[in-house]
């Protein structure tokens, strides 16, 4: 499910038609609904709360004054040029003893 600061897609009518970062999720008095207050990425920039269903945020379709939206997550791309670090291995390790830090200092 989407959370708090992703970025969605929002589609109408299987269109893409805006960006939006969620800035927040509260659930409803009803069971599996909550309130999601968007941050409309666009010119001006613009702040809406819907009322969603959990599988509404996690993409399934749903209609809004009869037309057919959906939520997308966006997850960044990885840059193809930036080499991917290298994970750090036990051989590289070096273990510091406070005991023997302490012992230096006196």
């Amino acid at each position: 499910m989407a959370t708090e600061n992703d970025i969605v897609l929002v589609y109408m009518e299987d269109k893409p038609i805006f960006f939006a970062r969620i800035e927040s999720i509260h659930a409803d008095v009803k069971k599996d609904w909550y309130h999601v207050k968007l941050l409309f990425l666009q010119i001006p920039l613009h702040v809406a709360s819907w009322l969603l269903r959990d599988i509404y945020i996690d993409g399934e379709t749903f209609t809004m004054d009869g037309r057919k939206m959906r939520l997308e997550r966006i997850v960044c791309p990885q840059d193809p040029d930036k080499p991917k670090p290298k994970p750090k291995t036990k051989q590289n390790a070096k273990i510091i003893s406070f005991a023997d830090l302490k012992k230096n200092k006196s």
